[in-house]
């Protein structure tokens, strides 16, 4: 059996960053699924799923209420192994295209102070595993140490 794409990309070597995962195609339309990695694979101690619930639940709040890519946004959420997320969106795009939003996204998850939207019992399947302290601060994080100056080589997977 061959090994899928993701597995493919050296993750000793992996650095937090935005990175195109890859680019399907359905029917006309391009969809880009963007690897928004937040800690050194392998290296660094996984995120919780308390705060990658946050995340996910903040982030995806944000993108499917943002004015310019809410009808854009196919899928925000979690990677298996808590190193950071994938965003899938409708269109072709690079990283670079991505930055701003992305950033736009973090900043809303690291000031956010209020009840996290669908955290309870009847919106979610898990409501009480939240983190809101720590997702403010992992998205702090991400900010200033990734993507306030993100360069080339935390925009393209490493060789």
């Amino acid at each position: 059996m061959e090994k899928i794409a993701s597995f493919t990309i050296d993750h000793i070597k992996l650095q937090p960053g935005i990175y195109v995962s890859r680019k399907d195609h359905v029917g006309a339309e391009v969809i880009t699924t963007f690897d928004l990695r937040m800690t050194s694979p392998n290296d660094e101690p996984v995120m919780n799923t308390a705060e990658m619930h946050t995340i996910e639940h903040l982030g995806a709040t944000f993108l499917r209420n943002h004015k310019n890519f809410a009808d854009k946004t196919v899928y925000f959420g979690p990677m298996g192994c808590r190193t950071g997320f994938y965003l899938l969106l409708a269109g072709d795009y690079d990283s670079r295209d991505i930055v701003p939003l992305v950033t736009e996204m973090y900043e809303f998850i690291r000031d956010f102070k209020d009840d996290v939207p669908g955290a309870s019992a009847k919106d979610c399947g898990n409501y009480l595993d939240m983190n809101l302290g720590m997702a403010n601060y992992l998205a702090e994080r991400y900010l200033t140490r990734t993507l306030y100056g993100i360069d080339d080589a935390h925009l393209v997977y490493p060789e």
